[in-house]
């Protein structure tokens, strides 16, 4: 049975009449009589329940023969929350075909990811999701596509190649199918202005969206060199597939509940055909397909999260966007102040990261690489023996595919890889789980900045601390919800 059937109709119809944004980007509604596929929160007349099928994607529905519908543009909506909470083959395989691993490395190249073989991960794909690999990543394309177009006022032949397209006729003949209108007619008069060496998008997140904490934390937490931040803003550098890049993302709250609201990210790119990558690994940091709604009703009543919900509704677990880069520094956090490990950090980019030139003050490397650290003495590295021992071991893992951060493998199973190396205990295997591998339910009982997080709210933190599995399955939340009771906001200038 697939989850095309799967999906219950009168539960979807439903949502669909109620126009409830929440379902936007978990299904999709193909109307029979229009051959359109929408949103279930389309402003359109709700079509009669006997002509109409849903569908878990968008590739789904365009598998079907339906095109997108121009009113309420379907494929702009945040991704399914599931892909995170679940965490299954087809959840990791969307998050690796958003980064454009099959248009870089094909559909061989994604089932070695996730650890399948290329037929039975086609298969499972068309099972689960309704559509295979080829399909799910030229839905994405043509989504990609479609906004480059509307924002932008890149050429057709640039925005054929960003989007990941392998020709333009490609690109011309999948946005006719998908759209039922030709490149041009898509711009019409919504296009940008001329390209001058960035390019700036509209990054779909579900509302409540807490930017401000967001933003906050990242602040807190950057790296000299690596980030930067200021009122209302976060940049950092990009090391992607075709070379460098930087993105600068303008942050602040979106209170409205059950809407869909934007985060302008602008995107200097060393190679255009690092567009999809870039765009999604913004969306991993700012935790852009998380359900706020489904995590306040939670925490609503509870005595400890439930006040702190309400004061910091539609609050994020920042994601990261590069695994390995988390893991690295991650280490270097062990046992230090955040103040500390910001110093350490700074101080390993300035000696090994690679310098690049930018548009953006502040951003001046790309941080690291785990191959290039690897090769460090740990004599060398402006930290403890033990700890730098430690880091080049782990270094050494991600550069040999030991440990792959990418999102591709069981979360279980990167876990594992990470407590047999030297020096990694499992609060590090489980930070690196909440921010790399975008795990929802991880909390850390032994955290320091948790115990004072909850004196200072007034709890007793052994009681607190005795009872934290009512918090499933958002325990990430929660710890974010304490934690940011700790971090300053972001100085105005």
């Amino acid at each position: 049975m697939t989850t095309t059937e799967r999906l219950d109709a009168e539960s979807c119809y439903r949502a669909v009449k109620s126009r409830d944004r929440r379902f936007d980007g978990v299904f999709y509604t193909a109307v029979r009589t229009t051959g359109i596929y929408c949103r279930p929160s389309c402003p359109a007349r709700t079509p009669a329940f006997a002509n109409v099928t849903f569908h878990p994607t968008a590739a789904a529905a365009q598998a079907a023969g339906y095109r997108a519908c121009k009113r309420c543009l379907p494929d702009a909506t945040p991704g399914s929350p599931d892909w995170d909470v679940a965490a299954t083959v087809a959840g990791r395989a969307m998050r690796l075909i958003a980064d454009g691993v099959v248009d870089r490395e094909g559909v061989e190249g994604l089932a070695a990811r996730v650890g399948y073989t290329s037929r039975h991960l086609s298969r499972l794909l068309t099972s689960e999701l309704g559509a295979g690999p080829l399909a799910l990543a030229r839905a994405r394309r043509a989504q990609t596509a479609r906004v480059l177009l509307e924002t932008t006022g890149l050429t057709h032949a640039d925005v054929a190649f960003a989007a990941g397209f392998a020709s333009i006729r490609q690109f011309n003949d999948t946005i006719r199918e998908v759209y039922a209108a030709n490149p041009t007619e898509l711009r019409g008069r919504r296009g940008g202005p001329p390209a001058t060496g960035g390019v700036t998008m509209r990054l779909a997140v579900r509302t409540p969206f807490a930017g401000r904490a967001l933003l906050d934390f990242l602040a807190f937490h950057l790296v000299p060199g690596v980030e930067a931040a200021g009122p209302g803003w976060y940049a950092r550098t990009l090391d992607l597939p075709h070379g460098p890049g930087t993105v600068r993302l303008a942050v602040d709250d979106a209170p409205s509940e059950g809407e869909t609201a934007f985060v302008e990210a602008r995107f200097e790119l060393h190679d255009l055909r690092d567009t999809a990558a870039a765009v999604e690994r913004a969306r991993r940091l700012l935790d852009a397909d998380c359900d706020p709604v489904a995590v306040a009703d939670h925490f609503a009543g509870d005595p400890v999260i439930g006040p702190l919900a309400r004061q910091r509704r539609g609050l994020r677990v920042p994601g990261q966007v590069d695994g390995d880069e988390t893991a690295i520094r991650t280490v270097i956090g062990q046992q230090v102040s955040v103040a500390g490990a910001r110093t350490v950090a700074g101080r390993l980019v300035a000696a090994h990261g690679t310098p690049v030139k930018t548009s953006v003050p502040g951003l001046t490397h790309l941080f690291p690489d785990a191959a290039t650290l690897a090769e460090v003495d740990p004599a060398t590295l402006p930290m403890p023996r033990s700890r730098g021992r430690a880091l080049v071991a782990l270094a050494g893992a991600l550069a040999d595919g030991t440990v792959a951060l990418d999102r591709g493998p069981e979360r279980e199973a990167v876990r594992a890889a990470l407590v047999a190396l030297p020096g990694i205990g499992p609060w590090t295997a489980d930070y690196v789980a909440m921010r790399a591998l975008g795990h929802p339910d991880v909390f850390l009982p032994t955290d320091l900045g948790v115990r004072n997080a909850l004196t200072g709210l007034g709890h007793d933190p052994a009681v607190v601390l005795a009872d934290t599995e009512r918090w499933r399955p958002w325990r990430s939340y929660a710890l974010l919800h304490l934690w940011s009771t700790l971090f300053p906001p972001v100085q105005e200038d």
